[in-house]
């Protein structure tokens, strides 16, 4: 079922059927003339409307909305209205690079083509004017649309992925999102603990379901650790989505906090050491490490990088990167000062110890 609203672009001239009343002759012989209110500026296209469109078969144009539901299987042409034109779409479609999506500039208008369109390609598709000065170039904000199209498929309720288990980390100090996404908005759509086995209570404040997102947990807590599904229900069979891992995150957000440990801190040449450079942080943020060490590039050493989950205290969770650098056959050239840094997007921390020769 769409809800979508029709408008025609001032710019062009659309054939459209007589409405009743139209054109009646009267009394006399003459014809009654019909006059159309003139557009304002922003019902004509100018800043804060819709800039988005999509085409129809006959030269037919339809301004996009917030959403919009469309057949899948059933290509798709959008426009943009402008000269320098911008786009964002759902990211896999970038991801796999697919084939099934083009986009064409014109000086008027940029033209985005989904061919075979399916449920997987539910999601926010906006477009907007790139102002450029010079290499420096902006999005502007008065010319911005975007519309959120579903694809509903009877045999997909849920937006497809091609992760089975997924893991949604929570934090005290900011909102949680299942993203349990359906590709109609007509589903019913439920929320359950696997173990023990519950539905769980979505009130609309501190747990609330939007479609296109999933469900939104305003204040995560400890409770809230588990494994979680949704269901969705419309006219047709009950469907279960993809399970989630819900863990609860004991560190707070910024840069690495650093130690490092030596296996010796006095050793004798032939002696083989180990350096450990450690770092607790948040569990899906990525850390990165670098060494200055004594006989850098002048003598073989190996370094190893991993991580892992590990739970502290009352069920946190924390991700715990490691970077070891080994010296083999301590020669002299190798005592001194180790220095590492780990950095992740929030920053970077550098930590020091010293090897010395006994």
């Amino acid at each position: 079922v769409s809800f979508w609203s029709y408008f025609y672009c001032a710019c062009q001239q659309v054939n459209r059927r007589k409405e009743a009343g139209e054109n009646r002759i009267r009394p006399g012989g003459k014809r009654a003339k019909v006059r159309y209110p003139k557009l304002k500026e922003k019902e004509a296209g100018g800043r804060g409307q819709s800039i988005l469109t999509q085409v129809l078969d006959k030269g037919r144009f339809l301004r996009l909305g917030e959403s919009v539901s469309l057949s899948p299987g059933n290509n798709i042409e959008l426009r943009c209205k402008g000269s320098n034109i911008g786009w964002s779409y759902p990211i896999y479609l970038d991801t796999f690079n697919d084939s099934r999506l083009s986009i064409k500039k014109s000086d008027k208008y940029s033209q985005f083509i989904l061919t075979s369109p399916s449920a997987a390609d539910t999601g926010m598709y906006s477009c907007w004017v790139t102002l450029c000065d010079g290499s420096e170039c902006l999005k502007d904000p008065d010319r911005t649309s975007r519309t959120y199209i579903y694809f509903p498929d009877k045999d997909d309720l849920f937006v497809p992925s091609t992760i089975h288990f997924e893991i949604v980390y929570l934090r005290p100090d900011r909102t949680a999102v299942i993203p349990c996404r359906v590709t109609s908005p007509l589903a019913k759509v439920s929320l359950h603990r696997e173990v023990p086995p519950e539905e769980m209570e979505v009130d609309g404040t501190l747990v609330s379901y939007d479609p296109t997102k999933g469900f939104i947990l305003q204040k995560p807590s400890p409770e809230h650790q588990g494994v979680f599904y949704c269901k969705a229900v419309t006219k047709a069979i009950p469907q279960i989505s993809t399970k989630y891992q819900l863990l609860y995150v004991e560190v707070p957000s910024g840069p690495p906090y650093v130690t490092i440990e030596a296996s010796l801190s006095s050793a004798r040449g032939g002696d083989n050491i180990n350096i450990t450079c450690t770092v607790l942080g948040e569990p899906e943020m990525d850390v990165t490490f670098t060494w200055t060490y004594p006989g850098q590039n002048l003598r073989p050493v190996s370094v190893r990088d991993s991580w892992r989950l590990i739970n502290r205290g009352m069920g946190h969770t924390t991700r715990i990167s490691q970077s070891v650098i080994a010296v083999d056959d301590l020669e002299t050239i190798d005592f001194g000062r180790y220095i590492c840094r780990a950095k992740n997007k929030l920053g970077e921390t550098a930590v020091a110890t010293s090897v010395h020769s006994n």
